[in-house]
């Protein structure tokens, strides 16, 4: 079953489980900005609904991602679905209500889901409708200051955190590239504009991992590749500073 193929299934089958609640399905980040990697990325939805999830759509909702995965045990694509689902006015709100997650490690039911500065952008400028009609017009596109926010608390995650792997190279050039531009990109093309702009202290690296992000399955089997990735430290901390450093230019320009 193709990507395509295997987006619509689990629309169909969302829609058919919420089918009186009417539903409005999208698609987000990396496979809505044209960058998923198989191998690396998640599929990235969000369902928002008229009313209220009630008991019985929320437990056929949290039990459909391993259905659908069960009907399809050869699919690549099914257990990579990820998102919230919860009626629009409650998203809208950002208040407490019977709301459905998939997540990395698994479903829940939940009180709450909201999304980040980042998120956002990324729904309202690339966001594609999948099913039913599409509500974006009531939602509130981020300020610039919620980016800066938003970027500053990925930094903090950056610094504690960064200490392995390409993706990071890459998630502080997407921060850096939204504080100068004021809007959220790809991270291939964030990673490739940093490249391109001479920004990133250790530019070899960098390109080591839009190497990987291109083909990560393919990488997997590079083990010069993965070893680079696993010894990347200093690169991400060293990148981290030109993020620090536009940070403080940002939050002074805005005083």
């Amino acid at each position: 079953m193709t990507l395509e193929e295997s987006i619509k299934t689990m629309a169909d089958a969302i829609a058919a489980a919420l089918a009186r609640n009417v539903p409005s399905i999208y698609l987000h980040g990396s496979i809505a900005l044209n960058d998923f990697k198989l191998g690396w990325s998640d599929i990235d939805i969000l369902v928002l609904t008229n009313d209220e999830l009630t008991p019985l759509q929320a437990q056929k909702l949290l039990g459909l991602r391993q259905i659908t995965l069960e009907r399809f045990p050869d699919s690549a694509y099914f257990r990579l679905f990820e998102g919230g689902m919860r009626s629009a006015a409650a998203f809208i709100a950002n208040t407490s209500e019977r709301t459905v997650y998939w997540g990395t490690s698994g479903e829940r039911i939940t009180n709450n889901y909201c999304f980040d500065s980042f998120c956002m952008s990324e729904l309202l400028d690339s966001g594609i409708l999948l099913h039913g009609d599409d509500i974006r017009i009531r939602l509130t596109a981020p300020t610039y200051a919620q980016l800066r926010d938003d970027v500053a608390r990925h930094y903090q995650t950056i610094r504690k955190h960064g200490t392995k792997g390409f993706g990071w190279l890459l998630d502080t050039a997407r921060c850096i590239y939204t504080l100068k531009a004021g809007k959220v990109i790809a991270k291939t093309a964030a990673g490739e504009w940093a490249l391109n702009e001479g920004i990133c202290p250790d530019p070899n690296v960098l390109s080591l991992a839009l190497q990987y992000r291109r083909d990560p399955i393919a990488a997997k089997e590079n083990k010069d590749l993965l070893d680079a990735s696993e010894q990347t430290y200093s690169a991400i901390q060293r990148f981290a500073d030109v993020l620090n450093c536009e940070l403080e230019s940002a939050i002074h320009l805005c005083r």
